[in-house]
């Protein structure tokens, strides 16, 4: 992905520091998009592209610490970087085990900033590409028969052919056609390939 394509997302009830954090990204090539308030940014859909989110800890309506808890929630996994004037050890030992990326206190170093926004746009790029070959994956598996899965399942759990015949009431060579279209299907080289593939999908095992 295109570095000029990642967007930081801001969070602070202070206008002066939403303007100098814009300016500060916009700077080095992201795009920005700012917020007075947790409810605000919540209504806004979030880029397709790698994000991140600068939020502050304390503000009016609702905390940083309540957002970040509400993103968890809904299932919302945007790496989150807390900005604080107010901060201390236990507040930041929440967010870091809430999955923070970084909590710096105000005022910051701008390249204290930098480096963890960097490190959290690298955090969102991973995830992306793990939910596109997650998705590549599902679409391969929703081509598979009722029996291929079946038989997709028993073959990544170690069993051999004669095995897999017997529990599904098959022949044996049934059992290798059956087999055959699972990899072709699933774009799998090797056995080991469909291990990964079955552990990658939750298949029982």
């Amino acid at each position: 992905m295109q570095e000029h394509r990642s967007t930081v997302y801001v969070v602070d009830d202070d206008p002066s520091v939403r303007d100098g954090l814009d300016s500060l990204f916009r700077s080095v090539g992201y795009e920005v998009r700012c917020f007075a308030s947790p409810p605000e940014f919540l209504l806004q859909a979030r880029s397709a592209g790698p994000a991140c989110l600068v939020l502050d800890v304390r503000m009016p309506d609702a905390s940083g610490l309540d957002l970040q808890a509400e993103l968890a929630r809904t299932g919302n996994s945007i790496p989150i970087v807390f900005l604080t004037g107010h901060g201390d050890v236990p507040m930041s030992v929440r967010a870091m085990k809430a999955g923070a990326v970084e909590f710096l206190l105000k005022p910051f170093r701008e390249q204290d900033l930098l480096d963890a926004i960097r490190e959290a746009l690298e955090k969102d790029r991973v995830r992306l590409r793990q939910d596109a070959s997650t998705a590549d994956l599902l679409e391969r598996f929703a081509t598979l028969s009722t029996r291929e899965r079946e038989v997709m399942a028993l073959v990544a759990r170690g069993r051999l052919n004669k095995q897999v015949a017997a529990e599904l009431g098959l022949s044996e060579i049934t059992v290798k056609v059956h087999r055959g279209q699972v990899m072709r299907k699933m774009q799998a080289g090797t056995v080991a390939d469909l291990v990964r593939m079955a552990d990658s999908l939750r298949l029982p095992g």
